[in-house]
């Protein structure tokens, strides 16, 4: 049998059995006792919590917790997991070995019925995302280090053409954002929390700092924070209504750029909250998309800021081209 076989060959014992010595498995299984000494190391470090007892009537067992948790996944738990599996691994997941190992222990183990279910539904969800360069090894530098409270220091570049900057990091957490990975976490350089593209990180080494991240800290909320615009306080921003087809507002109203605005939305109107800065630099590039399918009732600034920046595309075009 394969080591896997006899881990699993001695946990199946121990569940069964109140207190076991390595002699009596050695014997039951037909391997020297050395070796089950090294398969219960293995099973220890793969967090089965295994206490040895010595002693007359000592031995190996199980803690109680363990023994009474249940073991194995039922069939639609197991094809969850698969299918979580493989989008993880399509999203750019960056363990994605340890991932295989671990889907296919589970396939091993489980009966050859089940395998089958599992198998029909796997492939079935797919994630599509823009290919990037090779980063599994930045990711997989940047989780250590936000695990284990690690500084790095990254050579960093914002842009494509721009000079690369030394610069040191406490990452606190990685996010996926339209296909790209970002780390988010405390600059030194800049003395407050950014976020930076991995992609664009060309070399990273560990440091001997440690940190350790503010409590309670969310990368994905800080990270979308930062995206969202229309986050001023309550007394600056603007009431903005708006009216058009359902199909139209409905998608505005979920919008990521927009969802987080919406104060209301009835009788064919819904109705936003944005700053003036908003007002007069995105959203209306944004609001030109949906074309006839809506109208802009109200604040007055934004109907004038649309039509100035129709005007400028049309001057724009009918400026003839030269060679």
């Amino acid at each position: 049998m394969a080591k896997a076989d006899y881990m699993m060959s001695i946990l199946w014992i121990l569940q069964t059995r109140r207190s076991i010595t390595a002699r009596e498995l050695a014997e039951e299984l037909e391997i020297s006792v050395r070796s089950v000494y090294r398969y219960i190391d293995s099973l220890c470090a793969s967090g089965v919590p295994i206490m040895a007892e010595s002693g007359h009537n000592g031995g190996y067992r199980l803690m109680e917790h363990f023994q009474s948790a249940p073991l194995l996944f039922d069939s639609d738990e197991q094809k969850s997991l698969v299918q979580a599996a493989q989008f993880a691994q399509e999203a750019g997941y960056p363990f994605p070995d340890h991932l295989n190992r671990a889907i296919s222990k589970l396939k091993t183990y489980i009966g050859p019925q089940q395998l089958q279910q599992v198998m029909l539904h796997e492939n079935r969800i797919g994630v599509i995302t823009p290919s990037s360069e090779k980063i599994e090894d930045h990711l997989q530098l940047l989780s250590k280090c936000a695990a284990e409270g690690l500084t790095l220091s990254m050579t960093y570049a914002k842009r494509s053409l721009t000079a690369a900057a030394e610069r040191l990091l406490d990452p606190y957490g990685l996010v996926q954002w339209k296909g790209n990975w970002y780390v988010v976490g405390y600059c030194h350089q800049r003395r407050e929390i950014r976020s930076f593209r991995v992609d664009r990180i060309q070399a990273m080494s560990v440091t001997e700092l440690n940190f350790t991240p503010p409590e309670a800290f969310s990368a994905s909320d800080f990270f979308m924070s930062s995206l969202l615009p229309g986050s001023g306080e309550e007394s600056d921003l603007i009431e903005v209504r708006i009216s058009g087809q359902e199909e139209a507002l409905n998608e505005l109203s979920r919008h990521w750029l927009f969802s987080h605005t919406l104060v209301s939305s009835e009788n064919g109107e819904i109705l936003f909250r944005l700053t003036e800065e908003s007002i007069q630099t995105f959203a209306p590039y944004f609001l030109l998309s949906y074309g006839r399918a809506i109208r802009i009732l109200e604040p007055a600034s934004l109907k004038l800021r649309m039509v100035e920046v129709l005007t400028g595309m049309l001057e724009h075009y009918e400026q003839p081209v030269h060679d």
